[in-house]
This record gives C-alpha cells, sequence and structure tokens, in this order.
C-alpha cells in the first residue's frame, strides 16, 4: 500500500531535497502559515542556510521567502553536527527543534521560530503596505472616479467610489503602518538590528542563536 505523506511531510520532503542540492532557494506555498514558513526556515538554518529576505510575488502576492547557504564556519559546523544527528529517513523524518514528523517546534525552538514569524510578517507588510504605490492607487482612483462622474453624469455612484477608494486604500496603510510598528518594537526588544536594503526598505537582522 502506498503511504500518503502528509502535508508536514511534503514540506520537509522539499525541504530537505533543496538543502541537499542547493546553495540558494525559495519557499513558497499559497496556503502556508507564516509559522510554517518560520519552522523551515529554522530547520535549514540548523542545516547551515540563513534566512535571506520575503519577496510577495505575482497578482496574487504569493509570498516567497529565499534562503541561502551560510558561508560561515559556524554555520557549517552546525550542518555537519545536525546532518550526523539528524540522518534523512524519509516520511516521519526528525528534524532539528521539531517534533517527530511535523513542523511543530519543541519548546526549546519556540522563541527562535516565533521570531522568525514576526521577521517575516514584518517583511511581507512592508511589500504590501509599499507607501508610495498606495497613495498612487488612493489618489489616481479618486481622479479617474471623479472624471467618470463628470463624463458620465453618474454624480452620486461615481463620487462615492471617488471618496470610498482612496479612504480605503489609505486605512489600509495606516492599519499596516500601526501592525509594522508593533513587530518593530518586538524584534528590537529581540536583539535584532535594523538594516536598509538595496531599495531603501527597512528591515532586521537578527541573532542566530542556535546550538550545534
Amino acid at each position: 500500500m502506498e503511504h500518503v505523506l502528509s502535508l508536514a511531510d511534503r514540506h520537509l520532503t522539499y525541504l530537505m531535497r533543496q538543502i541537499a542540492t542547493r546553495n540558494a532557494f525559495v519557499l513558497m506555498h499559497p496556503f502556508a502559515e507564516l509559522k510554517t514558513f518560520a519552522a523551515q526556515v529554522y530547520v535549514a538554518e540548523c542545516y547551515g542556510f540563513r534566512y535571506e529576505r520575503v519577496e510577495l510575488v505575482g497578482r496574487q502576492r504569493m509570498m516567497h521567502v529565499h534562503l541561502v547557504r551560510d558561508p560561515s564556519p559556524a554555520a557549517r559546523q552546525r550542518a555537519a553536527v545536525n546532518s550526523a544527528a539528524f540522518p534523512d529517513l524519509g516520511p516521519g523524518r526528525t528534524v532539528p527543534g521539531m517534533r517527530p514528523g511535523t513542523l511543530t517546534p519543541l519548546p526549546e525552538a519556540q522563541a527562535d521560530v516565533d521570531l522568525l514569524t514576526d521577521l517575516i510578517r514584518y517583511e511581507g507588510l512592508g511589500h504590501a503596505a509599499n507607501q508610495a504605490q498606495l497613495k498612487a492607487i488612493a489618489w489616481g482612483s479618486a481622479v479617474f472616479f471623479a472624471l467618470m462622474a463628470a463624463l458620465s453624469g453618474k454624480y452620486a455612484v461615481c463620487l462615492t467610489i471617488a471618496v470610498l477608494l482612496p479612504l480605503g486604500a489609505l486605512g489600509v496603510l495606516r492599519f499596516n503602518t500601526a501592525r509594522r510598528a508593533k513587530l518593530a518594537e518586538r524584534l528590537t526588544a529581540a536583539g535584532c538590528t535594523t538594516v536598509r536594503d538595496a531599495e531603501g526598505q527597512e528591515r532586521f537582522v537578527r541573532p542566530v542563536r542556535y546550538a550545534v
């Protein structure tokens, strides 16, 4: 009888294949929760990778989490120790920091996975709440529907939309900005430091504290 892989097994099978064969790879799944991404990042870092960045891709804004192999001696040592301690045994495998056959963190890994979840959420919200883009959408839609009101004579409908769309876009921007501010406080309290990427986006770099 063919063994049916659980969702966690499928995530782990993909993850371990990438770790074994790639120097950089992307985690993506349309329905994955942020804590699932964070758990996978935790495992990958135990095998010598490091979290690099988040992107929101395509019209559906699917989250892509990028990882790259860490060339530092500490990362190589960590990878060697964990590869020996946790051999890849297929379905139901045990990986560092997770309960067997799952992506549920053990108590000793929970704080790190929570921190990674906050980090991924912070960067994802930064892409989703692009201030310049949202403001352009807000004021562009206002102008468009105001013109439509003048051209069509349907002032009640078009002017209502011209007001509501900008308010909605600016409301999203304000909400996401407030959420990012709270996440930034938590990340700073956890010892993360702020940097600016090539696009001028504020990002956080966290210390990796995994024991080997």
